[in-house]
């Protein structure tokens, strides 16, 4: 088979994390060469596996003839992407396939609906491209969902059929379950954090929802907010420049902007609190690897968010500013509640597993192929 995965050439996203341990697990669950090397010399068109008959693809191209390939047959319409897809039953489409090759079966995966059900909340990019998927989505023999909530979500706005979808969730990566007290500090260090935080991570843009974090935060007891700093870490995104001089202004707030993905980890873990008030996601990232560092997590009742978390969070309404305040104060006031979050994350954070993600993805692959 044959994976678009021009994504990984983006600055870290959840669709870019979701690619990258999804095709490296994807390789060691189907006896592939695995590991950075193999995925950072093929990432315009990975190719793996027992599903895929013309071996040589598993080789080859290097970055630049793979990108521009995709780039000439997007543009064009010209039928390159059935030339480099020769021999596979496969081939796998990201949100940037605009024609996908005529031969394979095709597959994607649908990692949140919110151009559809929230389109003020993206630009006019991102509604385009989206408006591009949908087709892929109709005309997909199968497809995956990261939540049973996206799948509902799927089904519903745009009338696909239930049985074409499998609800597969993501993984979280190894160094969430495993930072030590010598990373925690290091990374308090690296980034001046002497007091002990709140922390949000992700792209600042609208559907995060940090203005509401950032009221919050300001009509929280002047007492807890001079024991504890809101610490917001992540690169600045669409209809950012209102949100980013807030961030930037607010007493006791402070900004890290965009994190490299080896200090992120340690960062989650030396977070007295993670709060995530997001508006919708279809997996929630940032939320299932705070829940595997076993830092307690706030964030929304809605979207895939509860059923990602189950009973291991607290919930609040997103539009709510006070449920959002009288959440954080709660869990800043109290230890016990704090430790009993953590160890429910913990403990449900070992559900979502990238071996067991790719060993069910290969799964759906062989019943797409016709088995």
């Amino acid at each position: 088979m044959a994976i678009d995965a021009v994504p990984l050439l983006v600055r870290s996203a959840g669709v870019k994390n979701y690619l990258y341990h999804w095709i490296e697990h994807l390789r060691r669950a189907a006896g592939a060469p695995s590991g950075p090397d193999t995925i950072a010399t093929f990432p315009a068109l990975s190719g793996f596996g027992p599903l895929q008959h013309n071996r040589s693809m598993t080789g080859g191209w290097r970055t630049g003839t793979g990108l521009a390939a995709l780039a000439l047959a997007n543009y064009t319409g010209l039928p390159v992407l059935d030339w480099l897809t020769q021999g596979a039953d496969i081939f796998h489409c990201s949100g940037l396939t605009r024609h996908p090759p005529r031969r394979p079966r095709l597959t994607a995966t649908i990692h949140d609906m919110t151009c559809w059900l929230m389109p003020e909340l993206h630009p006019a990019a991102n509604l385009r491209a989206d408006r591009n998927f949908e087709r892929i989505l109709r005309r997909a023999d199968g497809l995956i969902a990261v939540s049973e909530s996206t799948k509902t979500d799927a089904v519903r706005v745009l009338g696909l059929r239930p049985e074409k979808i499998t609800v597969i969730h993501s993984g979280i990566a190894a160094p969430f379950f495993e930072t030590s007290a010598e990373a925690r500090d290091a990374v308090r260090r690296r980034y001046g954090l002497k007091r002990p935080f709140v922390l949000f991570v992700g792209t600042i843009e609208p559907r995060k929802n940090i203005d509401l974090l950032l009221d919050a935060y300001e009509a929280l007891p002047a007492s807890v907010r001079q024991e504890f700093e809101l610490v917001v870490a992540g690169p600045m995104g669409w209809a950012s420049a209102e949100t980013a001089a807030r961030v930037r202004s607010v007493r006791g707030v402070r900004y890290l902007g965009y994190i490299p993905e080896l200090d992120i980890a340690p960062l989650t873990a030396a977070a007295t609190v993670f709060a995530y008030p997001s508006l919708y996601e279809g997996f929630g990232f940032p939320v299932a690897q705070a829940m595997a560092a076993g830092t307690p997590v706030l964030t929304s009742n809605v979207s895939s968010l509860p059923e990602i978390t189950g009973d291991a969070a607290l919930l609040i309404d997103p539009r709510s500013v006070g449920e959002l305040r009288d959440g954080l104060n709660r869990l800043l006031l109290s230890g016990t509640l704090r430790a009993e979050l953590a160890a429910r994350g913990r403990e449900r954070a070992r559900a979502f597993s990238w071996e067991a993600c790719a060993a069910r993805s290969l799964l759906f692959f062989r019943e797409v192929a016709g088995g």
